[in-house]
């Protein structure tokens, strides 16, 4: 049985936030599960949380160099993982991607050919990344509704590319074809993306209920539990008597392991939902970091594990809000790392 302190600190050493990593860019992208980036600085904050000697031109680089990608994965949401892990992540959520759209979009595509519009996307990208204002006017001047550019990424392999989606260029609008700026490094079944997900998940936030693993997809039980029924992993049992799976040879620190105050971005994905057993967002303030007034979300920061205050950068300073009054120490701690988070954004 394990307690959830001792689930807080599996995650947080899992996610690199017990103690910076001196790991490369590419390997912690692929231990936490990858980053989720709709708001493009939220990958770099979150890298810099997380490796010791991180700075603002390492991302970058690696999104020019085809080392890291940007694009839409799991939960139909834009995250930037490793280029290893692009192919085998979008296996496995592929075709549920597209039918989960297609039922929830069905009002807004129900007239469009999206198949043919992918052919025809794919043509027009042939010769390199567009824009999506000038690969919209192509499709349209070709016959296509407008919506079609919208949507066409649900039916066809998309990322962003740089500088588009960067900290020096946030907005995201150019975008190319996968098998061109990623090539195949062969060809992955879904059930096997599915099963580099599981892996990816536990070794990430484990351990963890299979629901709390298809959350994170984006995908139902149902569609993943024959993979995971086949994999050899370890169990346990929640307080509450849940059954949690884990990776067998997954670090499981002790409870007692100090937590080092840390700064996360907006729409970290330990603060969702499929996280929620670890308690790293107490249940009564998670309205103060989601709710539909705020859809963007807020940065936050840690204070022994759990999230205690929001932050902002203002004035070339990080603004603290805390949610309640901090201890010395702990208020020491948070200026001395906010000065390095103002040092990372100037």
């Amino acid at each position: 049985m394990l307690t959830e302190r001792t689930l807080n600190r599996a995650l947080l050493a899992r996610q690199l936030l017990l103690d910076r990593s001196d790991m490369s860019l590419t390997d912690a992208l692929e231990q936490v599960g990858g980053l989720q980036t709709q708001y493009a600085p939220a990958g770099y904050i979150g890298l810099w949380s997380r490796l010791r000697d991180f700075t603002r031109p390492m991302l970058t680089k690696a999104l020019e160099e085809h080392r890291a990608v940007q694009a839409t994965i799991m939960r139909a949401t834009i995250h930037t993982v490793s280029a290893a892990d692009y192919w085998p992540m979008t296996a496995g959520v592929r075709r549920v991607r597209r039918e989960w759209f297609a039922n929830v979009g069905r009002g807004a595509i129900a007239a469009l050919d999206m198949d043919a519009a992918a052919a025809a996307t794919r043509e027009e990208l042939a010769d390199g990344p567009l824009r999506f204002t000038d690969l919209s006017e192509r499709l349209v001047a070709r016959g296509f509704d407008p919506q079609a550019a919208k949507w066409v990424g649900m039916w066809l392999d998309l990322v962003r590319v740089p500088p588009s989606g960067t900290w020096e260029r946030r907005r995201a609008d150019l975008y190319g074809l996968a098998e061109t700026w990623i090539p195949h490094a062969g060809s992955v079944t879904e059930d096997e993306g599915l099963e580099h997900l599981i892996r990816r998940y536990l070794g990430a936030f484990g351990p963890a209920s299979l629901k709390d693993v298809a959350s994170w997809m984006g995908l139902k039980v149902g569609q993943m539990r024959h993979v995971a029924d086949g994999m050899e992993l370890r169990s346990f049992r929640d307080e509450g008597g849940g059954r949690l799976l884990d990776l067998p040879d997954a670090p499981l620190p002790d409870p007692d392991t100090p937590a080092p105050v840390r700064f996360l971005p907006v729409w970290d994905a330990m603060l969702l939902v499929h996280a929620r057993r670890t308690q790293i967002l107490p249940e009564e303030h998670r309205a103060r970091i989601f709710s539909t007034k705020t859809p963007h979300s807020f940065n936050s920061f840690l204070v022994d594990g759990r999230v205690a205050g929001t932050w902002r950068h203002e004035d070339g300073r990080i603004e603290l809000t805390p949610f309640e009054t901090l201890a010395p120490q702990a208020g020491k701690a948070l200026a001395e790392e906010a000065h390095r988070l103002a040092i990372l954004h100037a």
